[in-house]
């Protein structure tokens, strides 16, 4: 099979790249190469001759017609898009042009391209979104499939209407998709700004670990690479305009998460003195904070016989061990913009 991963320099995209590569699968990687991207994220996998990388925009739809005609893939993973919630706060132009506009021209492309070769029947467009579209739980509850969507942010709005859209192509122009909602990814090459990565290089470097508000707001964490190993499930066997939603099975408060990679390091890479949890400092919440993401995954469990392969603990330790022995790998993105600032207070 030869997909067209789009985002594949990103973190997840780059999972799905990785793993597909060693599955056998042919990788066509689109990726515009924007401020989160990096290259490095697919070394070992741009080593093979299954694996081809074009940089182009999702929103410039001549590049994307020359991709797919020179290329001509059996399915489309749609993975970029902006996803900080922090920077979407402050800039939610950029995420309304690259995930709704931009999945527009993807959605388009791949349209011209499915009609050009008369529909073949193997064809896929698998759209990857977020838990974030179906807004804040209470204390109790999960996540559906046929849950409302609720977003709360830009970034999830923007999201949102993407999946809007994908619908709409497969009921109005018959376009074979499937679509996915995950929870909160975490593990290796995740970008510098997101919260696992943030409190690993902030304790190692001796700075405060900030945590919004009181700590309490629940997140369902997936490893990233039982994330890809569920996507390229649902591409092969994902009924047509069915979506999967895709959890962890992993709940844990920021707060009982941020103590974990402590007692984590404290094991790993013991301080001089004390632990890295006396670096904890509560800062500001962010505007508009959702209180609880919680996945059920029956659907995805019970359809496709998918669950994730490690617990958030195993899962920690393999990502903090994987961020000590790749220094040469974050060091650099710290210097890209808006890495290491507090983002998310304009509102």
């Amino acid at each position: 099979m030869k997909l067209l991963v789009t985002g594949g320099a990103g973190f997840i995209g780059s999972a799905v790249v990785r793993l597909a590569i060693a599955r056998g699968h042919q990788v066509v990687n689109l990726d515009a190469l924007t401020y989160a991207a990096c290259l490095e994220n697919v070394a070992e996998a741009a080593q093979s001759p299954l694996y081809a990388f074009e940089q182009a925009d999702i929103r410039d739809r001549a590049a994307l017609d020359r991709i797919f005609a020179a290329h001509q893939p059996d399915v489309v993973m749609h993975l970029a898009a902006e996803s900080h919630v922090d920077r979407s706060i402050d800039g939610p132009g950029d995420f309304i042009s690259t995930n709704v506009t931009g999945t527009y021209t993807m959605l388009e492309a791949a349209r011209a391209y499915w009609l050009a070769r008369d529909k073949p029947e193997a064809f896929r467009f698998h759209h990857i979104s977020t838990d974030e579209v179906f807004g804040s739980l209470g204390a109790t509850g999960q996540f559906t499939e046929e849950t409302p969507y609720d977003p709360r942010s830009p970034y999830s709005a923007s999201k949102a209407a993407s999946d809007h859209l994908v619908r709409a192509w497969a009921e109005t122009y018959g376009l074979p998709v499937v679509l996915t909602n995950c929870s909160n990814n975490y593990g290796p090459f995740h970008f510098p700004e997101k919260l696992i990565p943030v409190v690993i290089l902030n304790a190692l470097a001796g700075k405060p670990l900030p945590i919004y508000g009181d700590g309490s707001n629940v997140r369902d964490w997936l490893y990233v690479e039982d994330h890809a190993d569920a996507l390229l499930l649902v591409v092969e066997k994902g009924a047509l305009g069915r979506s999967y939603n895709i959890g962890g099975e992993n709940e844990r408060s920021n707060l009982e998460l941020v103590k974990t990679l402590c007692a984590i390091l404290d094991e790993k890479r013991p301080k001089a003195s004390g632990s890295y949890a006396d670096q904890i400092t509560f800062v500001t919440d962010r505007p508009g904070h959702d209180a609880r993401y919680a996945i059920d995954p029956k659907r995805i469990r019970e359809e496709l016989g998918w669950r994730p392969s490690v617990t958030v603990e195993e899962g920690l330790a393999r990502t903090v061990q994987w961020y000590l022995d790749n220094e040469a790998w974050w060091r650099p993105l710290q210097a890209r913009a808006g890495v290491g600032q507090r983002l998310g207070t304009k509102a």
